[in-house]
């Protein structure tokens, strides 16, 4: 047998899109349909260079701040969140505003609001300026201090170490978020749990189909931008869990030729805002060089769906209904 029809790829499922991801992306194509452009996006809708280009090409106008926007518009607020500040100026400025943020997230942001309530220490960990985690701690930035991974746990200070909690951003990778709380943990022994895991279970997922392939790769490559989170864990999990060698790249122009050479297995898969036809063009562009062989990896199956924002429901249903 030769080295070339040893050749294949391994390709993780599941990958790509979660739920949230695509409520928050049909939001603003539903809302482009119903209100004509411009529609206005504070931030990245979801962290992903193809997505923001496609739906800047259909009208979209993405902005950093709501004061980019023009008084009375629409905006639709991205799956990430924000925090009430955010909410507080849309109103004083008459915006109509559209909430996209994934309702994993929001679970989270109730969560800070009623340990602030019963006066407790929030440790949310989590990346600092990350969009996520700053709408998160903008819900109790009185209780609320960021811890970035195990290494920082010593720089924690509490009013009351038995009165402690934890959260976290929903995209972190599941093993290193443990390890920060046993550092915490052993830091404050009552420490007290959110009510469910924080870690959305699409990233779980990717991270867990991800480990049961990277052993066999000699390469795994992750399709995603390098300002989502969830993909660049990706990229960490393969490496821990056994690749050889990892990469993350936007789209499949991206990829290397010189990153094939010795490799007979390549394991693909992609982040949480990842449309699939981006993974499609990587595997077309892997078959031409010589990998046609591909295995899917299953893990787990998706089947959870959210609703679109109620505020675009209720203009769709009014439109339906007159």
């Amino acid at each position: 047998m030769t080295a070339t029809n040893r050749r294949r790829v391994l390709l993780a499922k599941p990958r790509g899109y979660c739920a949230g991801v695509d409520r928050a992306v049909v939001t603003v194509e539903k809302a482009l349909e119903q209100y004509g452009a411009p529609v206005y996006v504070r931030k990245q809708i979801v962290h992903n260079t193809h997505v923001v280009s496609t739906l800047e090409k259909r009208g979209a106008v993405f902005v950093e701040e709501t004061s980019e926007v023009p008084e009375g518009a629409i905006v639709v607020f991205s799956a990430h969140g924000v925090a009430p500040k955010v909410h507080e100026e849309a109103e004083r400025r008459q915006l109509k505003t559209i909430d996209a943020t994934c309702p994993l997230v929001t679970k989270v942001h109730k969560e800070a609001k009623r340990f602030a309530s019963e006066d407790r220490d929030i440790i949310l960990i989590g990346h600092t300026g990350h969009e996520e985690v700053e709408g998160t701690s903008g819900e109790a930035p009185e209780h609320i201090q960021i811890v970035d991974g195990p290494d920082e746990v010593d720089k924690v200070e509490v009013r009351n170490p038995d009165n402690v909690s934890w959260l976290s951003q929903t995209t972190l990778s599941v093993d290193e978020t443990n390890a920060t709380v046993e550092a915490l943990r052993s830091r404050f022994p009552n420490l007290l749990d959110p009510p469910s895991d924080d870690i959305c279970y699409a990233t779980s997922n990717r991270q867990d189909a991800v480990k049961e392939m990277a052993a066999e790769c000699d390469l795994v490559i992750v399709v995603g931008s390098d300002n989502s989170s969830n993909s660049v864990r990706l990229v960490e999990v393969a490496l821990e869990a056994g690749a050889t060698g990892a990469h993350l790249i936007d789209n499949a122009s991206l990829m290397e030729e010189s990153w094939l050479e010795g490799v007979e297995t390549v394991g693909v898969t992609s982040g949480a805002s990842v449309p699939d036809l981006l993974v499609q063009e990587l595997l077309d562009r892997l078959a031409r060089s010589g990998y046609e062989d591909v295995h899917e990896v299953e893990t787990a199956q998706e089947s959870l769906t959210f609703s679109l924002p109620k505020e675009l429901r209720r203009d769709l249903r009014a439109e339906a209904a007159g």
